[in-house]
């Protein structure tokens, strides 16, 4: 998920972003992009990439295509697995976020996933089941790479704590004094990706802490549940959920730019009601308020929404 500060910026940079991935190839209106999982697109070069986007292109008239890659669709729903990376003791984030991923499966907000199926048809269900979490710290130091996030997610599998599951998503959730060093707060918030791992295709996601930098990656610094911090990890977790549920592998859902569907509506968050601290929120979930960014909806011509 791209910076609340910079997503005009790297919206309209695209093609610059592009280029940079491309090793100086001239973009144009045939260019082809594919997404990164952080909130932009880096040039497809890859053989057939032209015929398959437009294909793709084809096929729907929402605003985002289909390529052909799996989802999270099983009928039992998606499975959650959360790693509390860093020090987390005393900070509330941690009964917050878990209380927010206990709920949004059912939600109407989540329902809009279910307008995401794959190539026999198969639908996206409105389930999210939160089946696992553990507490890792700083098993590969203060200072992540995207590589050391990996290893976190198998390190959790391998020794035990978190069982290994293709239909789950884990989520490396760090401390404010942890930095991701390819680009937290300073290019991304979070970001989702897949890689093998114990033999098998596992999708996990990056989500730091925005107390880091909140002028980047916090919406308002006055927040419903009172930690700034966890309630905006609140909207990038539900944002990088959405997109590991329906592009896991980063080759099903995307538009022609690279973007997935919640990069499509980044930073954009509805009808806001105001919380008895001041504070702005757009959804209930169980029983707290959250401000969360609105997603795409794949019917009809498309759109951002909060509820499906």
């Amino acid at each position: 998920m791209r910076l609340r500060q910079h997503g005009l910026l790297l919206s309209s940079g695209l093609l610059v972003v592009g280029l940079a991935h491309a090793g100086g190839v001239k973009t144009d209106d045939n260019t082809v992009f594919r997404p990164t999982g952080k909130g932009w697109g880096e040039i497809d070069d890859s053989p057939g990439a032209t015929e398959r986007a437009a294909r793709a292109r084809t096929r729907s008239g929402t605003g985002i295509y289909y390529h052909g890659g799996p989802l999270l669709n099983s009928p039992t729903g998606a499975n959650v697995y959360t790693i509390w990376y860093g020090n987390w003791s005393g900070n509330s984030a941690t009964t917050i976020l878990a209380d927010m991923l206990t709920h949004i499966g059912g939600s109407p907000y989540f329902n809009i996933n279910t307008t995401y199926y794959d190539g026999s048809g198969r639908r996206v269900v409105n389930i999210v089941n939160s089946l696992g979490t553990t507490n890792d710290a700083y098993s590969q130091g203060a200072a992540l790479s995207d590589s050391g996030v990996e290893a976190v997610v198998s390190r959790a599998i391998s020794g035990g704590a978190l069982p290994k599951d293709t239909n789950g998503v884990y989520f490396v959730l760090t401390s404010s004094d942890v930095n991701e060093t390819s680009g937290f707060c300073t290019q991304y918030c979070g970001w989702h990706t897949s890689a093998s791992i114990a033999g098998s295709d596992i999708k996990f996601a990056f989500v730091g802490n925005p107390d880091r930098c909140p002028s980047a990656c916090e919406a308002q610094t006055t927040s419903p549940n009172g930690n700034s911090g966890a309630d905006g990890m609140a909207s990038v977790i539900a944002h990088e959920l959405e997109e590991a549920v329906t592009d896991p592998d980063l080759n099903a859902w995307y538009d022609k730019r690279g973007f997935e569907n919640a990069d499509k509506c980044a930073w954009t968050f509805g009808a806001t009601s105001t919380a008895g601290n001041g504070s702005q929120y757009n959804m209930t979930l169980g029983s707290r308020q959250y401000l969360i960014q609105r997603n795409w909806v794949n019917a009809g011509s498309g759109g951002c929404a909060l509820a499906y």
